[in-house]
């Protein structure tokens, strides 16, 4: 049977970059990209949906039947601080609505991606395991956490096959940043290769979980392709690439671009970032499913400067 895939939220930071390289897999013609709002220019066929909107999901889950399904749309951390409410609905009413659509037209494989951002203050900060206590402080990190729960109540009650993994910060050249608290290490390569200085919303010292966004990618695809029999955790997955400060990268950066110069503004972002581990223990998602980061600090930098400064 061939695979038609369903990407939703195909516009946001992941949504880019896993379009693509799903159309490179199942081929162009058996990718449908969506969004709330419509691109200039698409690789695949494109719908643009609301997930809020119920008649347009079913329309199109009924015109293109899926089997799997990528549901991304949501309201990232930083932004979602500003309208609780709007975040709230867009992230836990639009899931509610997928998930039930992916049952109604019998989707074979869903997947839904949670954050770093459902840990909190209690959380251990170092190697925060699997299981972890989880007590977060926005709003988005409290979607998160209900919406794995949720994941693991359609799994046992519907028998959805549901597969998520907590992302942490991700940096990608293909796409700007989307209001999320790390997104400092996304625009400071675009500033410092136009302006050659970068003003950072965190302190010097903020270690955070990162990951560059060919991992993530990978990582994405792999737990949906992997048998059912492997996935254990039904509510998501830790997984993690490298952690490291404001000033840790911007010092690689500064291998790459000497002359660059950079300072530290904190703003509200600093709260959150302060209720965040600072780095991640994701050995249950290797032993499981066979994941691997590939990417290190120095050749995710090397990888942003060579695509960003192509003629």
């Amino acid at each position: 049977m061939k695979e038609k895939v369903l990407v939703i939220g195909a516009m946001g930071q992941v949504g880019t970059d896993l379009v693509n390289k799903l159309a490179s897999i199942y081929g162009t013609s058996n990718v449908i990209a969506s969004d709330i709002k419509s691109p200039q220019k698409s690789n695949t066929f494109f719908e643009t949906m609301d997930v809020l909107d119920k008649n347009a999901i079913k329309d199109v889950f009924t015109r293109h039947k899926p089997t799997m399904v990528y549901h991304l749309a949501a309201m990232l951390s930083a932004t979602a601080e500003k309208y609780p409410k709007k975040a709230w609905e867009l992230n836990m009413q639009g899931q509610f609505n997928i998930f039930d659509a992916c049952l109604d037209h019998q989707v074979d494989r869903l997947f839904w991606p949670s954050s770093i951002a459902v840990f909190g203050p209690n959380t251990p900060k170092i190697l925060t395991p699997q299981n972890a206590y989880c007590d977060p402080t926005t709003i988005y990190g409290i979607s998160k956490l209900a919406g794995e729960q949720y994941c693991n109540y359609y799994y046992k009650r519907y028998n959805l096959d549901v597969r998520s993994i907590r992302y942490p910060g991700l940096i990608s050249w293909k796409a700007q940043a989307g209001g999320g608290t790390t997104d400092y290490a996304v625009e400071v390569f675009s500033e410092i290769i136009k302006t050659k200085s970068y003003s950072c919303f965190l302190k010097p010292d903020t270690m955070l979980p990162m990951m560059y966004m060919d991992d993530a990618i990978r990582a994405t695809i792999e737990i949906l392709e992997a048998p059912s029999v492997k996935i254990k955790e039904r509510t998501s997955y830790n997984i993690a690439g490298f952690s490291f400060t404001p000033k840790q990268l911007f010092d690689e950066i500064a291998l790459h671009e000497p002359a660059a110069e950079f300072d530290y503004q904190t703003d509200e972002r600093q709260q959150i970032a302060d209720s965040w581990p600072k780095s991640i223990d994701d050995k249950v998602a290797r032993n499981d499913w066979s994941w691997h980061h590939q990417f290190s600090l120095s050749k995710m930098v090397s990888n942003m400067f060579e695509n960003l400064t192509k003629p």
